[in-house]
């Protein structure tokens, strides 16, 4: 099986060379890889000591960094080294601070997996949430390193829990410890014969609790938002954004919007732009207007959606009407708003939580979204409340950054 698993490996990395001569997103996947051995022999020194963290993507590495902050606090002699798989990922977060070194994860072979252990030689490693490559894994193990799942979540649909998957289960015997969501995680590993493992729960909770020590001021946001009620749009795709342009053009004008959306790609802001009858205004020609004066604030950059969410009133987050699904709401959950989204969230267990606790409302089609956002804006009380209903979920949630510091602190005395 190890045999098919690496030719197939090797044909993936051929056939994707090809498709990078077509696709952005690809050449940035197969570019950024060519570098990566000598960017490590460069960065990291035989003497060194380090620690590596992975995450698929962006979402993963947000989920792992409250960990990572702490073990760099905890070991402050030792590099930090963070790979990611996907461009999406890499591209964002290539220059973050937290780390030493940042680089893409070669494809997993067995030379690249034996080349890139030589070069980093880990004491300790953590994959962050899934992402299980044998041979790393294979690697890791026969080289003693630790190696630890950290906020793991396992579905019964996965190929571990079926009988054909005993090559993958294979692959979780390398772990020395998983730290998993919740119960049904650790039942399904339980179900396949490992025990070593905990329930910490998950460190996104950590992650965006900690977003409210922050200064999260921004005094464009302010001046447009002129103390009238605001509904803050994040992360939105065009299905969510058909149902709520429609919305925003028949609204009050009382009430205000900000639109940060998924693709802030020109062609896709100017489309949306020229589709929304209300006085609208671009972060990029923000300079020297009265912002007070505009009705939609269109939020055409990256990396303060989360500082926006602290001046909204009401929540919407985008993504419900695709798949995977839903974005990430825990980010408008801690700062107390009341979130709305779209139907599809069943596989975000605190989207689930949310809607089942009344927190958060799931809407359908343009006349339930017209009814959630009109008894939002006309019941402040209801408001405070479901707002309440998510602070609260968040701070009682946090927590599993501090188990796993504890259970890897006793592991390693």
């Amino acid at each position: 099986m190890l045999f098919l698993y690496n030719f197939i490996v090797q044909i993936a990395g051929f056939l994707l060379k090809i498709i990078a001569l077509f696709s952005p997103k690809i050449k940035l996947f197969v570019d950024g890889r060519k570098s990566v051995f000598a960017t490590l022999k460069n960065k990291i020194n035989p003497e060194d000591k380090t620690i590596w963290f992975h995450a698929a993507s962006l979402g993963e590495y947000e989920q792992g960094l409250p960990v990572i902050e702490k073990i760099k606090e905890k070991f402050p002699n030792h590099k930090i080294v963070i790979t990611f798989f996907s461009p999406s990922g890499y591209e964002v977060r290539k220059n973050n601070t937290v780390a030493d070194v940042t680089v893409y994860l070669p494809l997993d072979t067995k030379n690249n997996a034996q080349e890139f252990l030589k070069l980093v030689h880990p004491e300790m490693v953590f994959f962050i949430k899934y992402e299980y490559w044998p041979n790393y894994l294979h690697e890791l193990q026969k080289q003693n390193i630790k190696t630890y799942l950290i906020s793991g979540i396992f579905r019964e649909k996965q190929s571990f829990f079926k009988w054909y998957g005993g090559f993958y289960r294979n692959a979780l015997k390398t772990f020395n410890y998983f730290f998993v969501q919740n119960e049904r995680s650790k039942l399904l590993l339980q179900s396949i014969g490992f025990n070593n493992v905990k329930i910490s729960g998950d460190t996104r909770f950590d992650r965006v609790v900690s977003i409210l020590e922050r200064d999260n001021s921004l005094d464009f946001i302010e001046n447009f938002k002129n103390n009238t009620t605001t509904i803050v749009i994040g992360s939105s795709w065009p299905k969510d954004e058909n149902l709520l342009i429609k919305y925003i053009n028949q609204a009050d004008e009382n009430v205000k919007f900000i639109i940060a959306p998924h693709n802030i790609k020109e062609e896709q802001i100017s489309n949306l732009k020229k589709q929304i009858t209300k006085s609208v205004v671009l972060f990029s020609e923000k300079e020297n207007k009265n912002l007070s004066e505009y009705q939609v604030f269109l939020i055409d950059t990256i990396g303060i959606l989360t500082k926006i969410y602290s001046y909204a009133d009401i929540a919407y987050v985008g993504g419900g009407f695709g798949n995977p699904g839903v974005h990430n709401i825990l980010e408008p959950a801690t700062f107390g708003l009341p979130i709305v989204i779209g139907p599809n969230y069943s596989h975000f267990a605190e989207a689930t939580a949310l809607v089942n606790l009344e927190g958060c409302l799931s809407i359908s089609n343009q006349e339930q979204l017209n009814q959630a956002f009109h008894f939002l804006l006309q019941n402040q009380d209801e408001r405070f409340e479901k707002g309440h209903i998510c602070s609260t979920f968040v701070q009682m949630n946090k927590g599993a950054t501090n188990v796993i510091l504890k259970h890897i602190s006793n592991d390693n005395l």
